[in-house]
C-alpha cells in the first residue's frame, strides 16, 4: 500500500529533505549499451524520422562534409543504450505494486519515494544535450549518470510536483567523452492541475 501524500508545511519541507538527499549520487556503475552503433539501426531511425541527410547513411557524403564516415544523428544519443522494454516495463509494474526491486538504482529508488508521496505521474519536460564529438559507426557507447537537483514542490498546469534533473555523460569505448545530456521530468500528483477559469458571461446576456 502506499503512503499517503505528503502534506502540511513541516511534512513538506522533510519529504524535501528526503529526496534531495538524492543530489549528487551516483545512478550506479556505467552502463554500456548493448549493441555497437550500427548502420542498419540508423537507417530505421532516419527513415522513421523522415531525416534525409545523406551524412547518416552514405559514407562518401559524410566524408564530404568532413566526417570520418556515417555519423549517427545526434538525436539518436539515448537510443543506444537505453533498457529494454521488457525491463522498464517489469520495473514500472514493480513500482506500481510498491514492491522492492532487485538491483534498482538510486534513480529507481527516487521514483519509488515520490510515488510514495503521491507524486505518482510523470512527463519528460525538457532534454538539454552537448555533442563533443560525432558519434560513428562501430563506437559502443557507455553512459554514467547521476542525481543532479530535485526542485522543491512547484505548482504546474499539470500538477503539483518535483521537477528531477538528471546528468548523463557518454564515453566511448576508450573512454573518452562524446556527449553529456541533462533530462528532466516532472514527477506530480495527478488531479491537481491548473484548471482553466471559466469564460464570464458574453457580453449583453
Amino acid at each position: 500500500m502506499s503512503a499517503a501524500p505528503v502534506s502540511g508545511e513541516e511534512d513538506a519541507e522533510a519529504f524535501l529533505a528526503r529526496l534531495r538527499a538524492f543530489e549528487g549520487r551516483s545512478v550506479g556503475a556505467p552502463t554500456e549499451g548493448p549493441d555497437a552503433v550500427n548502420q542498419a539501426m540508423i537507417r530505421h531511425w532516419v527513415e522513421a524520422m523522415g531525416d534525409e541527410n545523406p551524412v547518416y547513411t552514405d559514407d562518401e557524403a559524410a566524408r564530404a562534409n568532413g566526417f570520418p564516415g556515417v555519423i549517427a544523428p545526434p538525436t539518436m544519443l539515448q537510443s543506444w543504450i537505453m533498457r529494454g522494454y521488457k525491463a522498464t516495463a517489469e520495473l514500472a509494474a514493480a513500482r506500481a505494486a510498491g514492491r522492492p526491486v532487485a538491483g534498482s538504482s538510486p534513480a529507481d529508488d527516487l521514483m519509488h519515494l515520490l510515488d510514495e508521496g503521491g507524486f505518482t505521474s510523470v512527463v519528460a519536460t525538457n532534454c538539454e544535450q552537448e555533442y563533443i564529438r560525432p558519434v560513428v559507426l562501430g563506437d559502443r557507447l557507455s553512459v554514467s549518470s547521476s542525481i543532479e537537483s530535485v526542485s522543491p514542490e512547484k505548482q504546474t498546469g499539470l500538477g503539483t510536483g518535483h521537477f528531477v534533473t538528471t546528468l548523463l555523460s557518454f564515453t566511448d569505448q576508450s573512454g573518452q567523452p562524446v556527449a553529456n545530456m541533462r533530462f528532466r521530468i516532472l514527477k506530480f500528483r495527478p488531479g491537481t492541475g491548473k484548471r482553466p477559469s471559466a469564460p464570464g458571461p458574453a457580453a449583453g446576456s
